[in-house]
C-alpha cells in the first residue's frame, strides 16, 4: 500500500495539546474525559476537542494558522469552553508532561476502538502512556520535502524538549529529569528517529516492507520525534510536553514555523551525521532541560542555552517576514531567564512539600485564573 503525501500550503502550522483531568479536591488525575466530552458535544464544540488513551486525559488542536496571534486567540476560545464543561463536572484542568503522583495503572483506557487494540497489542504500556505533549504540524509542498524537514529538525529536537520541560515528578517521586515523559513514549518499539530516508518514493517502499511484515498499518503506528503526517500534508514535531500555559504553547508553534522556513529553503542533502549524537543531545535536553548540553553538526559542545539563543537570533530574517519575533523574542527572554516549567514546578513542591499542592498550582497556571 502505498501512502499518498496530500500537499498542504508550506509553512502553515498547528499545534495539539494533551491536557490532565483532575479532580478538585487533591488534584489527582480523575476519570472525566467522557463526561465532558458529553457536555461539550451538547454544546456543539468551539473547536476541534476529543479523547485520549485514558480517562483522565483530554486533547485540543488548533486549526490550520498563518498567524500566532490568532492561533493563541482561538486556543483561548476552546479553553473557555472546556472550563466551563469542567466547572459544572467539578473538574480542573492542567498542562504538565506528566501527573506528578497519579499512578498509571490505576487509570482506565478510554471505550475508543483503537485505544483497545493499543491496549491489547502493549499491554501496561498503553496505560503507562498516560502522559501529555504537545505537538506542532508544519505545512509541506510535498512528501519528498517533508522527509527532508524531518532530518534537518532532527539537529534542533532537543531545543524543544528543553524548551517545553514540564514533567519532573513521575509517580509521587522527583526523577531527576526536565521532562520524564519521553521516557515513558520510549518504551514504544517503533518510537526514535525516522530512518535516514530522503524522498517520499524512498519512504514509501520502507512503509510497505513494515506493512509487508505486519508490524505497521498506518502511520499512526510510528511513534517517532518527528515524522512526515501524510494525510494531514505536514511534518510532526511530537517531543514537547504540554506547557504549563498556552503562550509558551503558541511561542512553541512560532519557532519550529520559523525554523521550517529556514530548512525548507535549503536545498543542500541532509546529512546522516545528525544521528551520530542524536541520542546524546536528546538525553542532555530530558535530563537537563536549558541546563544540558549539545553536540553540533562541528562537533563543538555547547549549553544548550547558548545553542537556543543562536538559533533564535540566526531566525531573525524568516521571523521578520512571517511576523513570528513576537513569539521567539518571548522564547529568549524565557531562556536567559532560565524560565523552565520543570524548574517552576521543583520550586512550587520546595515551598510547599505537597504534590497536591503544587498540582493546583500548575492547573491554576494553565487555566489563567
Amino acid at each position: 500500500m502505498r501512502l499518498e503525501f496530500t500537499p498542504s500550503t508550506p509553512l502553515t502550522f498547528g499545534i495539539e495539546l494533551e491536557l490532565q483531568i483532575l479532580n478538585r479536591r487533591d488534584y489527582a488525575l480523575t476519570r472525566g474525559a467522557a463526561d465532558m466530552m458529553r457536555l461539550i458535544e451538547r454544546q456543539g464544540p468551539v473547536g476541534d476537542i476529543k479523547p485520549e488513551i485514558t480517562e483522565g486525559m483530554i486533547e485540543i488542536a488548533s486549526a490550520v494558522h498563518t498567524d500566532a496571534n490568532a492561533m493563541l486567540d482561538e486556543l483561548k476560545t476552546i479553553r473557555k469552553q472546556l472550563l466551563g464543561a469542567a466547572d459544572k463536572l467539578n473538574l480542573a484542568l492542567s498542562g504538565g508532561g506528566t501527573h506528578p503522583f497519579s499512578r498509571f495503572a490505576e487509570q482506565r483506557i478510554y471505550p475508543k476502538e483503537r485505544y483497545k487494540l493499543v491496549s491489547e497489542l502493549y499491554g501496561y504500556l498503553a496505560k503507562q502512556f498516560t502522559v501529555f505533549g504537545q505537538h506542532i504540524h508544519i505545512g509541506c509542498p510535498d512528501g519528498d520535502a517533508a522527509c527532508r524537514l524531518t532530518h534537518r529538525l532532527a539537529a534542533v529536537i532537543p531545543h524543544f524538549i528543553a524548551l517545553s520541560a514540564s514533567s519532573p515528578y513521575w509517580q509521587g517521586s522527583d526523577s531527576a529529569f526536565a521532562s520524564s515523559r519521553l521516557n515513558a513514549v520510549n518504551a514504544f518499539p517503533l518510537s526514535g528517529s525516522m530512518p535516514f530516508v530522503l524522498d517520499w518514493s524512498s519512504f514509501n517502499d520502507y512503509f510497505e516492507r513494515m506493512a509487508g511484515y505486519g508490524i505497521v498499518r498506518s502511520m499512526k503506528d510510528f511513534y517517532w520525534d518527528v515524522r512526515p503526517k501524510p494525510e494531514y500534508g505536514t511534518v510532526e514535531i511530537r517531543v514537547c510536553d504540554t506547557p504549563l500555559s498556552l503562550e509558551r504553547a503558541v511561542e512553541l508553534g512560532a519557532y519550529a514555523r520559523t525554523l521550517a522556513a529556514a530548512f525548507l529553503a535549503d536545498d543542500s542533502t541532509p546529512s546522516a551525521d545528525v544521528y551520530l549524537t542524536y541520542s546524546y543531545n536528546r538525553f542532555q535536553a530530558c535530563r537537563f532541560g536549558l541546563q544540558g548540553e549539545i553536540i553540533g553538526s562541528d562537533g563543538k559542545v555547547a549549553s544548550l542555552s547558548a545553542s537556543i539563543l543562536t538559533m533564535l537570533s540566526r531566525l531573525a530574517p524568516q521571523a521578520e517576514q512571517l511576523g513570528t519575533q513576537p513569539q521567539l523574542d518571548a522564547l529568549a527572554q524565557r531562556v536567559i531567564r532560565s524560565d523552565c516549567d520543570a524548574d517552576w514546578l521543583r520550586r512550587q513542591y520546595t515551598e510547599t512539600e505537597s504534590y497536591s499542592h503544587m498540582a493546583r498550582l500548575a492547573s491554576a497556571q494553565w487555566e489563567n485564573r
